[in-house]
């Protein structure tokens, strides 16, 4: 088992991932710990564990850090595991992942998968990135570009609210222009949804269906600070799908044919620059659920 773990995003919760590796080598597990140094290695080192010869590789950090290590393991047939160390973790809310050190162990050395099937962002370059859970452009994208990462390491979720409400008056809602399976569409913002939940435990897509192919996407038509508010003001609540200026849509293919703002965010990270068509990854994934 190789453990890709993440630094950045998981070094106020480390001390569940000692815990975890404790329990594991008590109990006969062999692990090898790979530590990332910057964006982009946990792809290449999930994939060189799998070409090693790894039957699990497993993602210790946040949602980022889970989408990297899975873009690596697409084909090879190894498994991904999860230790979640992230501010959000919404993949292992998701698939209701444990986070107990005991019971991620248990979860880890027993191996049980469900599939899950990722999303890729491909720019205008061909450049590509994958995500796990969703994808944002628009307003919510241009929170996450402006978030401290101090802010966020000492404040976690909080850090989100206290952003959105200081870019409310900043950002200019400006149109994207979309071509959803074929049909030309606008709106002030969209996610392209995975999976049911967003920032945590807070519901988004209750169509959404993450180990299959396919998307939930959400059209927030209503521009402006105020609509701003209030979807996030409905987002605790459980009643942003159905919140008035929302339009919510299945599709296989979103295809950005205009957009001001370059920017997106990808499993709650920022992500330029902002993608020009989003499609299904090549095949799903076995995810360790135990």
């Amino acid at each position: 088992m190789v453990i890709v773990f993440n630094p950045a995003a998981g070094n106020r919760r480390v001390h569940r991932l000692w815990r975890v590796l404790d329990i594991l080598a008590a109990n006969g597990v062999r692990c090898e710990v790979a530590r990332t140094t910057g964006a982009g290695e946990a792809r290449e080192l999930a994939a060189a564990a799998a070409a090693s010869g790894a039957r699990q590789v497993v993602a210790a950090g946040g949602d980022g850090t889970i989408a990297e290590v899975a873009s690596g393991l697409l084909g090879t047939g190894a498994a991904l595991g999860v230790i979640p160390l992230g501010t959000a973790n919404v993949l292992a809310h998701e698939y209701a992942l444990p986070f107990a050190p005991r019971a991620v162990a248990a979860a880890l050395a027993f191996g049980r998968t469900r599939p899950l099937w990722p999303g890729i962002a491909e720019d205008a370059a061909g450049g590509t990135r994958p995500f796990v859970q969703m994808l944002g452009i628009g307003f919510d994208a241009a929170v996450v570009h402006r978030l401290s990462p101090r802010l966020k390491r000492l404040f976690g979720r909080g850090a989100y609210v206290m952003e959105t409400l200081r870019s409310l008056l900043q950002y200019d809602f400006a149109p994207v222009r979309l071509r959803i399976d074929g049909a030309e569409t606008e709106a002030a913002s969209v996610i392209v949804s995975k999976g049911r939940l967003y920032g945590g435990r807070y519901l988004l897509a209750p169509d959404a269906r993450p180990g299959e192919p396919g998307f939930s996407v959400l059209l927030f038509d209503r521009p402006g600070p105020w609509a701003a508010l209030c979807y996030g003001a409905a987002l605790p609540l459980g009643r942003l799908a159905t919140a008035p200026g929302i339009r919510r849509l299945r599709a296989r293919v979103v295809e950005v044919t205009g957009n001001r703002d370059p920017r997106a965010q990808t499993d709650g990270d920022p992500a330029a620059p902002a993608p020009r068509i989003i499609r299904d990854a090549s095949c799903m994934l076995p995810l360790v659920v135990g």
